[in-house]
């Protein structure tokens, strides 16, 4: 049986390099965003997690649906999948790293090997659109 980690993710990319987070303790950054909680939206989720970890507000009227992803889940057991649903949005605000974001960076498609693999398949398609440098 496999378990599911279902995460909304928020994609960021600004002059060919998109925004990443690597949380406190861990060895990996991130797509912005995270889990859902209880009856959340997608929507919902996104607004919270990246007013949580980069103090900033998503405006609700550019979100759009890029894709959604599927991938073994990084640092759990075989079995373990991600699946990550990842919106584009503006946003309002200056980006800050909160108390549980170690540090965020701006990345071209050769810092991928930085990334777990759900977010390397975004990656690829966001360098297969000309999107990602």
């Amino acid at each position: 049986m496999s378990v599911l980690i279902d995460t909304v993710a928020w994609v960021r990319v600004e002059n060919g390099r998109i925004l990443c987070a690597r949380p406190r303790g861990k060895d990996v950054f991130y797509i912005p965003g995270g889990k859902r909680e209880g009856q959340e939206t997608d929507l919902q989720t996104l607004l919270r997690e990246v007013e949580e970890e980069l103090a900033v507000a998503i405006l609700p009227a550019t979100v759009s649906h890029m894709g959604t992803y599927e991938a073994q889940a990084h640092g759990h057991p075989d079995g373990v999948v991600v699946r990550m649903s990842c919106y584009a949005g503006e946003y309002q605000g200056t980006l800050t790293v909160s108390s549980e974001i170690e540090e965020m960076e701006w990345f071209s498609y050769a810092d991928r090997p930085l990334v777990p693999p759900v977010d390397q398949l975004l990656f690829d398609d966001l360098k297969a659109s000309g999107a990602l440098a």
